[in-house]
């Protein structure tokens, strides 16, 4: 018997005792009391609330993709210095880096008859210090940068004293060795877009007490074989120690496939030249620009500098 019927029969009980009872209203089913919904903050009407939470999303997180750094060269000012701009008016420099590079991007592109590994990683570097090879990787860039059909990257690996950013009027900025510290691939957040359309430079990067044991680590090859890979059309250029000084750059050497090799006429003697070169005899290309040159008043052009020009292949 329901509590409706049990309240139904005793006042029916009560009624035929004699005892009067107070109108009442009929009886109803009892209802369930719920708990007061809570009122939308929106200020919605009641009808919005429901008895269930309402489910949270997870937040997402927001990943901002990683754009290369855009600098402005003072293109000007780099002019003055000695090194070569795309705007400049054809000069003997100009000529001569156009001279250099030819051989250099026939086999960083593959257009010879046998495949260079890693033809598109081009070292420059020399036997002592003083010899103008962070000069020549510079205008080297520059001169690769202004094909049609090439990019580049000039990398300042010398790590020990870095001059690349300095040359070009830039302040120090991170680089390859924080990329490789992190065991990382991706140069993106550290890379510098330039104004000079087609060139980026990596810099050297936070200096590091382990430098050397960085670029002989397994994450320093994972990172070359991929930024020598990435891009068909990309060629890099790097600006190394000197070879006879540190062996930072004996082991960078190890990875290229080019190098150029700047030696100091009438001041590097043929012994130091050859010292050097048996270093690195394991590159397949070894190239040599002859800088500083006497120029006669017989030369064909007759401008400031002077450049020779040989090649060595093994």
């Amino acid at each position: 018997m329901s509590l409706v019927e049990q309240a139904a029969k005793r006042l029916e009980q009560l009624r035929r005792a004699g005892v009067e009872l107070p109108e009442e209203a009929p009886l109803a089913e009892p209802t369930i009391r719920r708990a007061p919904a809570l009122a939308p903050r929106n200020g919605a009407g009641a009808e919005a609330a429901s008895i269930a939470p309402p489910s949270i999303a997870p937040e997402r997180r927001k990943t901002a993709a990683l754009k290369p750094k855009r600098v402005k060269l003072d293109l000007q000012a780099i002019s003055a210095s000695g090194l070569l701009v795309p705007q400049a008016s054809r000069s003997r420099l100009a000529d001569e880096f156009r001279v250099i590079k030819r051989p250099l991007i026939a086999n960083a592109m593959g257009r010879n008859n046998e495949p260079i590994a890693n033809g598109n990683l081009i070292m420059v570097t020399s036997a002592m210090p003083g010899e103008g090879k962070s000069f020549t990787a510079i205008n080297l860039a520059i001169s690769i940068a202004m094909e049609l059909d090439n990019t580049v990257v000039l990398v300042d690996a010398d790590v020990a004293r870095p001059s690349v950013l300095n040359m070009l009027g830039m302040p120090p900025a991170p680089g390859l060795l924080d990329v490789v510290s992190k065991n990382s691939l991706d140069i993106t957040g550290v890379l510098l877009r330039t104004n000079i359309e087609k060139l980026s430079i990596l810099p050297s990067g936070t200096q590091h007490p382990r430098a050397t044991e960085l670029l002989a680590s397994d994450a320093m090859t994972r990172l070359l074989d991929d930024m020598a890979r990435r891009y068909d059309d990309r060629i890099i250029i790097f600006d190394s120690p000197p070879l006879l000084l540190t062996t930072e750059a004996r082991e960078l050497a190890t990875h290229m496939g080019q190098i150029v090799i700047v030696v100091h006429a009438e001041s590097t003697t043929q012994a130091t030249v050859k010292q050097a070169v048996d270093t690195i005899a394991a590159c397949p290309v070894k190239m040599m620009v002859l800088n500083q040159t006497r120029q006669t008043p017989s030369d064909a052009y007759g401008y400031g500098y002077g450049y020779g020009y040989g090649h060595e292949k093994e």
